[in-house]
């Protein structure tokens, strides 16, 4: 290992010389507390950043021991550094000088839900610390400006370490507050299972959220406020005594008139599978971190997956056991969906009547007798929805607001009214006696099958470098493959979607042989990950990217939509 002197000289030398002289200062560097590692040199000002990592032993960080005992404190504690720092590297951007990206300092950027990154690690063993950053080496055109980079590395950056990454100059209070608040989050996790709850929201929670481009909580919002009847009080280890709505396991229906909150609170129970910031106004909701959203996805690609619990006897013949398509109508493609949840290990099922095929959730009575039940391959969800509770333990969270078919099986239903919620399930249930009720199927279904057994692809065993790009929150391409993940709803983080990107590509590398499951195969990228990080994921040290774990849903739902998956 070389010393910041060393780094400081060699930067002199190499000043005004051609950009790729850069990549000599490849390599570890003490400085005064904690080791800098240049791990990636851009190739241009105008490339992607370089890729830089600070090292520092845990007894020079300083963070007691007890702040990261538990997997989700140490989480949440590494959440919090990774903002600290990114505030810190904020003020610093772009005051050192040059073209394209000269003067990038940048770190993961969070948003509102904590997740497990591999921008900052925390060993919990000794403590020891580890912090991802980008830098933009500056240059004036192709020409090496060190100077400017010696700022960055000499003036900035310790700066930034000095002021988020040691315990001493950290705000206790705060430190304290992320620590307990986590704690608290998991023991309601812990609870829900065992008070027959698939969810909680607490009193006081803030709802809806900014606009359609923020996901800040919304001011002078309208808080939550739990029915009576739907009231529970938990006991924390930290807050102590907290209350709120207990959504329990069965079937749960939201209804109520147009813009009165039934998808807000939805939205809030699909991302309550994540832990949230304090002041996010969803710090206490909470859902079963199974849930799964579902929704129709036109045009979307289903690889030989059994669908015949809901689609049968197709005029074509096609099979629906071993289904293929790779354009999907809205129907099938959301009875794909639920099958692959119920592979997935869904405990809880979220759907929106709003973003449902109408043909697939529901057949009124008229229709069942102009056509006739022989004449129809569609099984309508309404059919099956008691049987997934029943068959599977798999409880259903509907937001309905056209069609009242559902209050007859329904085993709650919530009136959202001016965002305010009404346990109305007596009121409901007694109007709907006046209705005939649907007719069901005569026989229970038969148990999907999920041994698809994928293969590596053709172009994965060349050895080839493999192309990787991530679109935002919407798509990963792989090599020439687009893996369209707009309707994977739960996906909170851009990073997550680049995590895909690597579980895919170490499957199709490590994974895929033809005998292992899909199951399996997300298994095995989850104890990967578990056991070497996120960075586990990565060819080397110096490759890791800005990545957020994505749920073993997520996994396999990327999977279940990667056309270039062989079967």
């Amino acid at each position: 290992m070389q010393t910041s002197t060393e780094l400081k000289n060699l930067l002199n030398r190499i000043d005004r010389k051609s950009y790729p002289a850069y990549k000599d200062t490849k390599g570890d560097y003490q400085f005064p507390g904690y080791v800098l590692s240049i791990d990636h040199v851009q190739g241009d000002p105008f490339a992607s950043p370089s890729k830089v990592s600070i090292h520092m032993k845990g007894v020079m960080a300083g963070f007691p021991k007890e702040l990261f005992s538990t997997p989700w404190q140490k989480t949440a504690l590494q959440d919090y550094l990774t903002r600290q720092f990114g505030r810190a590297a904020e003020r610093f951007a772009f005051k050192a000088k040059g073209s394209g990206k000269s003067g990038i300092i940048s770190v993961s950027r969070c948003g509102q839900e904590i997740l497990e990154r591999s921008a900052c690690h925390i060993d919990s063993e000794n403590g020891d610390l580890l912090m991802r950053l980008e830098i933009g080496f500056p240059a004036n055109g192709r020409t090496i400006n060190a100077r400017e980079l010696m700022k960055i590395l000499f003036e900035f950056l310790p700066e930034c370490v000095e002021k988020s990454l040691y315990y001493k100059n950290c705000d206790p209070k705060k430190v304290r507050a992320v620590f307990e608040l986590a704690g608290d989050q998991h023991a309601i996790r812990e609870m829900l299972p065992g008070m027959g709850l698939t969810a909680f929201v607490a009193n006081g929670s803030i709802l809806p959220r900014e606009s359609g481009v923020s996901s800040r909580p919304m001011k002078a919002a309208v808080s939550f406020q739990s029915p009576k009847e739907l009231e529970v009080e938990l006991i924390l280890p930290y807050k102590g005594k907290i209350k709120g709505m207990g959504i329990r396991k069965g079937i749960t229906l939201i209804v109520g008139g147009g813009y009165h909150g039934k998808s807000t609170l939805l939205q809030a129970l699909e991302l309550g599978v994540y832990d949230h910031i304090a002041g996010d106004g969803r710090e206490y909701v909470i859902t079963d971190d199974t849930a799964m959203k579902l929704r129709a996805e036109d045009g979307r690609s289903i690889k030989q997956t059994d669908i015949s619990m809901f689609i049968n006897d197709l005029p074509n013949g096609k099979d629906t056991v071993r289904f293929y398509t790779e354009d999907a109508s809205g129907s099938t493609s959301q009875a794909a969906n639920v099958v692959e949840g119920i592979e997935a290990g869904a405990g809880l099922m979220l759907i929106d009547e709003d973003t449902s095929a109408t043909n697939f959730m529901i057949r009124d009575e008229l229709m069942q007798r102009v056509i006739h039940r022989d004449m129809e391959p569609i099984t309508p969800f309404i059919e099956r929805i008691r049987e997934l509770y029943e068959k599977y333990g798999i409880s259903t969270i509907i937001v309905a607001g056209s069609s009242g078919a559902y209050f007859h099986i329904a085993d709650c239903i919530i009136q959202m009214e001016r965002y305010v919620p009404k346990d109305i399930t007596e009121l409901a249930k007694k109007e709907a006696e006046a209705f005939p009720m649907l007719s069901g199927p005569k026989e229970s279904a038969k148990k999907p099958e999920f041994g698809r057994r994928p293969e590596v692809g053709r172009e994965f065993k060349s050895g080839d470098r493999i192309k990787m790009k991530t679109m935002g929150r919407e798509a990963v391409s792989i090599n020439r493959e687009t893996i369209d993940l707009r309707y994977v709803e739960q996906i909170a983080d851009s990073e997550q979607v680049a995590a895909l990107g690597y579980c895919v590509r170490y499957a199709q590398r490590h994974l895929l042989d033809g005998k292992k499951t899909l199951q399996e195969v997300a298994e095995l990228l989850e104890e990967k990950i578990d056991k070497e990080t996120l960075s586990g994921l990565c060819e080397n040290s110096s490759s890791v990217s800005n990545l957020a774990r994505p749920r073993k849903q997520e996994i396999l739902a990327c999977f279940n939509r990667y056309r270039g998956l062989k079967l």
